[in-house]
């Protein structure tokens, strides 16, 4: 093991925060391992069922609040930031995405999901830093996270410093707004510890008006059961009836409460070519989309977020925003019924009814 008689801490992560940034990240922070203050908060949220079927949200214990409980030894965790705004978008892309929104045949793809996915991007650069630590150092325990296993990447987050908890519980940056993912490295290195910031919302509640299905049921309250992120990605079987036309034309995810966000007017192109898109997800077509084979599904999509949720409920969703489209202008249109049409018969249950759903809502209108 690492010998600390011997390392200079506060110069190690001064250089651990340099081979950051060339390794492509926008910003890495240092906290320490306590989580206190957030496990009540934590665990009245799961009382209140707002995880909804996402079950690993509650399988761990107090692991996810208690990080030393996951990884014996941990001391320190190093939280990081990889911006994902794609490099070519331009100085208007939030009223270009709005705009999309308000075209009922555009599919519309949330800004991460567009490029690559940041599963492997993060956590092969996060391993990268890790070894430049131990190349530096010799070997010391860690272990790399980026969306994985149970931790509270936003706490941890805010902890460090890399910003604030915004009133949709994202992560808020005075210099980049939200757009951009966390990983974290925890690591038996007693590390100095970087300051937390101050939030900086102040009165704005745009984030809370902006949510389609009124998810954000007030200040960092998230009922996820009624989130659109939720709904069309981690939601397996049938999206609730009452929630369908809120959804509108979003296919995979949902940017409202980041476009709203007054801080994303700051917000950071990628570094990186992995975000860049892939497949003209953003500029796609609710009919061109759905007219995929599973096997153009598997096809494009391979290292991709997205292909995660597979063909089914790829499909599932976009019969949702076909059957919107017909309380949006394009009651009847003759390329939507077609499409629908062509999957009446598929073999997925799932698939049938909201396709069935989908043609009721052409058919009543």
């Amino acid at each position: 093991m690492h010998a600390e008689t011997v390392i200079d801490l506060d110069v190690l992560a001064t250089a651990i925060k340099a081979w950051g940034r060339e390794l492509g990240f926008a910003d890495v922070r240092i906290a320490d391992a306590d989580l206190a203050a957030s496990e009540p908060g934590f665990e009245a949220w799961l009382a209140q069922g707002f995880h909804g079927e996402m079950d690993y949200m509650a399988a761990h214990g107090s692991k996810r609040t208690r990080p030393a409980e996951l990884v014996p030894g941990t001391r320190r965790v190093i939280a990081a930031r990889m911006d994902y705004l794609p490099r070519d978008a331009g100085p208007d892309w939030r009223d270009a995405e709005l705009a999309r929104l308000a075209d009922p045949g555009a599919a519309v793809v949330s800004v991460y999901a567009r490029g690559r996915d940041y599963h492997k991007v993060l956590r092969s650069r996060l391993q990268q830093l890790a070894q430049r630590v131990e190349t530096e150092i010799g070997p010391f325990g860690y272990r790399v996270f980026t969306d994985s296993a149970p931790v509270l990447e936003v706490a941890l987050a805010d902890k460090a410093g890399l910003g604030w908890r915004g009133k949709h519980t994202l992560l808020l940056n005075r210099d980049a707004g939200s757009m951009y993912f966390l990983g974290e490295i925890y690591t038996d290195l007693a590390l100095p510890v970087d300051p937390p910031v101050s939030a900086h919302c102040g009165g704005c509640t745009a984030c809370i008006a902006a949510c389609p299905t009124q998810a954000i049921l007030g200040p960092q309250r998230m009922d996820a059961r009624r989130c659109i992120s939720y709904l069309t990605i981690e939601l397996k079987g049938r999206i609730p009836l009452e929630l369908r036309p809120l959804i509108g034309n979003r296919v995979l995810g949902c940017d409202d409460c980041q476009l709203v966000c007054p801080w994303n007017k700051f917000a950071q192109r990628a570094s990186l070519p992995d975000f860049d898109v892939r497949n003209g997800l953003d500029n796609a077509t609710l009919t061109g989309l759905f007219a995929w084979t599973e096997q153009e599904f598997d096809e494009r999509l391979q290292g991709s977020a997205i292909r995660r949720i597979g063909h089914e409920r790829w499909l599932r969703n976009i019969a949702v925003g076909l059957g919107n489209a017909a309380g949006a202008g394009l009651a009847g249109d003759a390329g939507i019924v077609a499409a629908l049409d062509a999957r009446a018969a598929h073999p997925s249950l799932l698939v049938r009814e909201h396709v069935a759903w989908a043609l009721a809502r052409h058919a009543g209108a």
